[in-house]
């Protein structure tokens, strides 16, 4: 393999398993150590669940599925909001060598059907707000799938029946799950966030979860601390799912929230002062724009972490002015549900603003040339690839795995590294807009009307246009207080950028920017409203 520009990380932590056989081995070891450790919350309500309350409860739901015929390999499905039931499950399904497929309970009941159909799960576990869509979903597909409740539902197998309901008992100090191959068993399967089509079911082995939990307590221990995180991203997704497996195995106190809502979200984050926030880049606009932030003490943060979309400099810059806590470090991170978590992650002690950081321990990256697939230098903008412990198996019922020939995922994001390793994101390469043979980057101009006071959110795409190709159109959600017109906001952005970047397609005030739970902007959503509004 040709090494010119391979940009490698830090060696991969020793014992990355902490001599374990198996993720659920991994997990009953944790677990076992410190049995009256508070480790999750619930912010709602307060309530503590300890390692040992964890334990006990996952272990007499493993003794249900085995009961049940769930063996190794099996598919068990999760359609739930963020709760304590979820974590548990999961660690029940590690527990017995299971597979742990995570669905978007927000899911229709077509895409639902979808999912089940992709995954073909033995078994499903649903909460309450879900139930309705997935029995639909369940007919629609035609598979044959026993449905367990987390929620008390009349005429319904529950979550707490199954705990009570087991012939047999597996007691923590004597359970030893099966040995496995962690380079190839499928722990978790992720649905890709689907802005381009329907969703792909993304296989993460136990080697790939435990790589990732290696990571976090190798940082803690070199000296990071992370003593309480308030958690409100979504479990069925890989940036909240996998995080969550990550704190439980480093013993970071979580509080979680089933939901963003604004007001508990503060309340949580007043009350139990983490130093630490994992979040996405619509709430870092809403910590730098909300007017509700400022009636809360935010003062125990200090550090904040972002991914699953990129988080332009400008929002950063105004959370450091807003917040003004002394030493507050913003770190950026970059992954997909393809590499399992964040495959880069800032940790410098510079303020790098817009930066994702250096490539994770044990992984290597490379930027190539589109045209080419020629590896680039530093500063030399190109498609971002990746490989290492932390890249998927691969896609359900897709042959091939996913990655080239040489083992490279191609991540279809355009972005680059400077002389010192730390990589930048400029834009996804099927979302980047042409424009008379010029490429224009919608990330760029949706920072530029983030830092209008006026403007709550923003989003580009391109727009069709027979004489130049494509025309950026601008959706925009008007922040409180004095109105912006249109003209202003063509006329501010238009006075920051290169001729080929302006704002030709207009811009059109909406109510809200359509985006996955995970932070994407859905494109595909704002082109066909661009489609229908032409043909009124």
């Amino acid at each position: 393999m040709d090494e010119t520009h391979i940009v490698r990380g830090p060696p991969a932590p020793h014992n990355t398993s902490m001599g374990t056989r198996s993720l659920g081995e991994l997990f009953l070891q944790i677990l076992r150590k410190a049995p009256h450790s508070v480790v999750l919350v619930n912010g709602a309500t307060g309530i503590e669940y300890t390692n040992g309350d964890i334990l006990e409860r996952a272990l007499e739901l493993a003794a249900y599925l085995r009961d049940h015929n769930v063996q190794r390999g099996d598919v068990v499905a999760i359609v739930a909001e963020n709760r304590i039931e979820y974590a548990i499950t999961m660690i029940a399904l590690f527990l017995i060598g299971s597979t742990a497929a995570l669905f978007n309970p927000n899911y229709t009941s077509r895409e639902l059907a979808h999912a089940l159909n992709t995954a073909r799960p033995k078994m499903v576990f649903v909460s309450d707000g879900a139930r309705v869509s997935l029995l639909q979903a369940i007919r629609s597909a035609q598979q044959l799938t026993s449905v367990i409740c987390f929620d008390a539902v009349e005429r319904s197998n529950t979550f707490a029946d199954c705990l009570r309901r087991s012939s047999r008992r597996f007691a923590a100090h004597s359970f030893r799950p099966d040995p496995v191959d962690v380079s190839s068993e499928v722990a978790v399967i992720v649905m890709s966030s689907g802005t381009t089509g329907l969703p792909k079911g993304v296989l993460i082995t136990q080697g790939n979860v435990m790589a990732t939990m290696a990571n976090l307590r190798a940082v803690i221990e070199m000296g990071l601390e992370l003593r309480i995180n308030v958690d409100v991203l979504p479990w069925f997704h890989v940036a909240g799912g996998i995080a969550m497996l990550n704190y439980i195995g480093a013993q970071v106190r979580t509080i979680f929230l089933p939901k963003f809502e604004p007001r508990t979200y503060l309340r949580c984050i007043a009350k139990f002062r983490p130093n630490f926030l994992h979040i996405v880049p619509p709430i870092a606009v809403f910590l730098a724009k909300h007017p509700l932030v400022d009636e809360f003490d935010l003062s125990s943060v200090e550090i904040i972490a972002c991914g699953a979309a990129p988080l332009s400099k400008e929002v950063e810059e105004l959370i450091y002015a807003r917040l003004k806590v002394p030493g507050l470090r913003i770190r950026q991170g970059y992954g997909m549900s393809e590499t399992t978590q964040a495959i880069t992650y800032y940790d410098g002690e510079a303020i790098k603003p817009g930066s994702i950081g250096k490539v994770r321990p044990g992984q290597l990256a490379k930027v190539i040339d589109p045209e080419t697939s020629r590896a680039l230098g530093p500063n030399q903008r190109g498609e971002l690839c990746f490989k290492g412990s932390l890249i998927m198996k691969g896609y359900i019922g897709q042959q091939g795995t996913g990655v080239d020939p040489d083992g490279w995922l191609h991540t279809g994001d355009i972005g680059y590294y400077d002389a010192d390793g730390d990589f930048y994101i400029v834009d996804r390469l099927k979302e980047l807009i042409k424009y008379n043979g010029f490429q224009v980057a919608p990330a760029e101009l949706e920072a530029l009307l983030l830092s209008h006071p006026a403007v709550k959110d923003a989003a580009v795409v391109g727009i069709p246009d027979e004489r130049n190709g494509e025309l950026p159109v601008a959706f925009v959600v008007r922040a409180d207080g004095p109105e912006v017109s249109e003209r202003e906001l063509i006329a501010f952005v238009d006075g920051k950028v290169s001729n080929e970047k302006r704002l030709r397609g207009g811009v059109r005030f909406v109510g809200e920017i359509p985006k996955t739970n995970s932070g994407k902007i859905l494109r595909r959503t704002l082109r066909e409203l661009v489609k229908k509004q032409a043909k009124l």
